[in-house]
């Protein structure tokens, strides 16, 4: 636990001297989003009527799910860059490796200092949700660890993956043909049964549809209307999350001992 703190301080010192230029992308940017698009789209959604969202106005369907949606696309930057550059850019990491930090402890750090963040960021669009009174729910505040083990469903992988790299140059390509994608069509902006019978698996297996999921009954209080989905949902989070973790501290160990 003391190698983890040190990763954890070293990281949070850094956010200390660069947050103001995340509170834009991660704070303001949703909130904004969520407010043209839950209120400014929502009302002529709303006007169409309502039957495709089960009678919920257009910002309530949306809020829990950009909420999940949100914390997806900050791990994919904080799973990407900064992982790639601790390794060949500024070497952070091999700095670390010299000490008495293990792989392991730089891994499961970084890992960690990234759930805090999407914590933090949750966090603030769950008191957004709140005060546009989009929560029906006092279960609202355990969308807020729901959608950080979302975020970690694409981290951990995503940081596994940048350990491999050289260069940037594929991030563009999981932005443009997997991130973007999974946020339009993973139930965060329309119920997935919209979608054509043909894409609806795809959106089944993508861990963002299962926060989305989760996230959505917690915030709107039905998520006991289905115990076992929900747990399922909960189940495959953590798995993802488990598997790739150990993928990461592989990788990362195997950069910082082979070079």
């Amino acid at each position: 636990m003391a190698g983890l703190t040190r990763v954890i301080e070293h990281r949070a010192v850094q956010y200390r001297r660069t947050y103001r230029s995340s509170v834009f992308t991660s704070f303001l940017s949703p909130v904004l989003f969520l407010t043209a698009m839950g209120i400014g789209l929502g009302g002529y959604v709303d006007r169409s009527g309502g039957a495709a969202l089960g009678g919920l106005t257009y910002l309530e369907f949306l809020a829990p799910g950009l909420l999940a949606a949100t914390v997806m696309q900050s791990a994919a930057f904080e799973a990407m860059f900064p992982i790639i550059g601790g390794l060949n850019w500024q070497r952070t990491f091999h700095a670390m490796y010299a000490t008495p930090l293990s792989p392991r402890d730089i891994a499961l750090g970084n890992l960690l200092w990234m759930a805090v963040r999407f914590a933090m960021i949750a966090t603030v669009f769950t008191i957004v949700i709140v005060a546009f009174g989009a929560a029906y729910s006092p279960l609202v505040v355990l969308g807020i660890p729901v959608a950080v083990l979302t975020g970690m469903a694409f981290a951990a992988p995503l940081a596994a993956f940048s350990a491999t790299q050289r260069t940037p140059n594929r991030f563009s390509v999981i932005f443009r043909f997997g991130i973007m994608p999974l946020f339009l069509f993973s139930g965060t902006f329309f119920p997935i049964e919209q979608l054509p019978s043909f894409l609806q698996p795809v959106a089944w297996i993508s861990p963002l549809w299962h926060g989305v999921d989760l996230t959505r009954g917690l915030v709107l209080g039905t998520v006991a209307q289905n115990p076992v989905v929900m747990f399922a949902h909960l189940a495959i989070l953590v798995a993802i999350i488990a598997v790739s973790t150990w993928a990461t501290v592989q990788t990362i160990e195997r950069r910082l001992v082979q070079g």
